[in-house]
């Protein structure tokens, strides 16, 4: 790509995170992700470039062994004038949330990661010409900690995303908690993970985004109060679902339009296009843990209700939330029983520092790093070993716990379409798609104390401030398990 021949005006800002800014191309699939750090703090450019060569590997050597060859799409790093870097940066200065702009991009080195847009189809071009539609979820977590080492029993029912949600707006992040529960979503019943995927839709926070034609048009740009507006969403997706326009306006048609959304998400999470080196791990049953959680509103229906847990069919093995999953369930010790190794691991490195870079703490992501990950075993043998494998183990479960998930959705005639091609049909409409992750950046090793620290601050507010108040509260005078003595007064 001849960066070096294109007016920086083509470019636009497409999102950030905490480590990275991400431009895309006006014309072109392709974005430029370059690395943030804060002011005053600026790496070397030797140092920029083994960052990004880092992450480059870490995607193509370990994360497509989980998720497979099409669903991740490492990128490569290219080097950027820096004259068109510059003018880059000042052009898209404006556009970003002032919350994320207490760090600076990095317009030094002129290193950056090129990576396809995922807005965009990633398997067919012949369909590029046509509108495309695109879903991005942060599925979050989809089990309860079945781990042993788990100190307070709420932890055993209600899952961390619902309990976060309560520390979240009680710290002003959100307005309101959302309905969206990820056990439903993984649970493999279709009731619930339709419950789910509208929940997402009522209260999308940062967990769900929806593009058309590479624009935002649905979904939160920065931390803020969305305000969900299901009759403008559905104008948009009216001509992808209807294209002959025979379905009438108004609440009906929006409930319609809604329902077909749901359908077709729900069809390419469930499919699958690919396998994986990691498909056939043996990692813990995911019947282990406990299938719902308590705080999840539809389990709440379903109670009061007088219903029981509703029966589920499971998940099909080679789909993407399934691999999403089993990453997920390499935290088989939950960050209460990681965090010991963890210090055993700082323990040994303290006493010898130069061994750092021998057990790959920082890299290199390769092959014989990959390898290390397969091994299972439960037994703590005492071993920095044993440690070191559980603790890069956990890094990759925190990854994938906080992945995105982006499905990209084009129409496609019925003559185009073939059995070389994934198509999902709705009752109007046909689209070739493609499904990618992103988001795969391998969680810093340094961030485990803070997690440590936040997995005690979500749990203690919930217990005091939403368990407490959920509880019925028992008669002051007769109580559960108390001794009650009664004491006769001559009158």
């Amino acid at each position: 790509m001849e960066v070096e021949k294109m007016d920086e005006n083509e470019w636009k800002y497409h999102g950030e995170g905490n480590q990275s800014l991400v431009v895309s191309h006006c014309q072109r699939c392709v974005v430029l992700r370059f690395l943030k750090s804060p002011p005053n703090q600026n790496k070397t450019s030797e140092e920029i470039l083994q960052h990004l060569q880092n992450i480059v590997d870490f995607g193509k050597h370990v994360m497509k062994q989980f998720f497979g060859e099409n669903y991740v799409h490492h990128g490569e790093i290219i080097q950027l004038p820096l004259d068109f870097v510059r003018q880059l940066c000042l052009k898209i200065q404006p556009e970003r949330p002032e919350s994320r702009c207490d760090k600076d991009v990095d317009a030094l080195s002129g290193y950056a990661m090129c990576l396809p847009n995922l807005t965009r189809l990633q398997t067919y071009r012949f369909v590029e010409h046509r509108p495309i539609l695109c879903v991005e979820i942060k599925p979050k977590c989809g089990f309860i900690p079945f781990s042993s080492h788990v100190s307070q029993e709420i932890k055993h029912k209600v899952c961390r995303y619902c309990m976060h949600q309560h520390l979240k707006v009680a710290n002003g992040k959100w307005k309101r908690p959302s309905k969206y529960c990820p056990l439903d979503l993984f649970s493999g019943n279709k009731q619930r993970r339709h419950f789910a995927l509208k929940s997402l839709l009522q209260e999308a926070q940062n967990n769900l985004k929806i593009f058309k034609n590479g624009e935002l048009i649905y979904g939160c740009k920065d931390d803020q109060d969305c305000v969900s507006d299901w009759n403008e969403l559905a104008r948009h997706l009216k001509p992808f679902f209807f294209p002959s326009n025979g379905l009438v306006s108004g609440p009906h048609c929006t409930r319609t339009i809604i329902k077909e959304l749901i359908h077709v998400i729900t069809m390419t999470l469930l499919s699958s296009t690919d396998a994986c080196r990691a498909g056939d791990m043996k990692t813990v049953p995911i019947s282990q843990g406990r299938s719902y959680c308590e705080a999840s509103a539809f389990n709440k229906e379903l109670v009061r209700n007088g219903k029981h847990k509703l029966a589920s069919s499971g998940l099909p093995r080679g789909c993407l939330l399934y691999k999403t999953l089993q990453a997920q369930m390499l935290d088989t010790l939950d960050i209460e029983g990681l965090y010991p190794l963890y210090s055993r691991v700082e323990q040994y490195l303290e006493e010898f520092p130069e061994e750092r870079s021998t057990l790959q703490i920082d890299g290199p992501y390769n092959e014989a790093f990959y390898e290390k990950l397969l091994d299972l075993s439960t037994e703590d043998d005492g071993t920095v070993a044993f440690a070191l494998t559980k603790v890069q183990q956990y890094r990759i479960a925190m990854t994938a716990k906080d992945c995105s998930i982006m499905i990209a959705l084009s129409p496609c005639l019925q003559d185009e379409c073939s059995e070389q091609r994934p198509v999902v049909l709705t009752s109007k409409s046909r689209f070739t798609f493609s499904v990618s992750v992103l988001d795969l950046d391998l969680k810093p090793y340094e961030s485990i104390p803070h997690q440590y620290k936040l997995d005690g601050k979500i749990v203690n507010y919930y217990l005091k401030n939403v368990q407490a108040k959920d509880d019925p509260v028992m008669p002051s005078l007769f109580k559960e398990n108390e001794d009650c003595t009664l004491v006769l007064h001559k009158v």
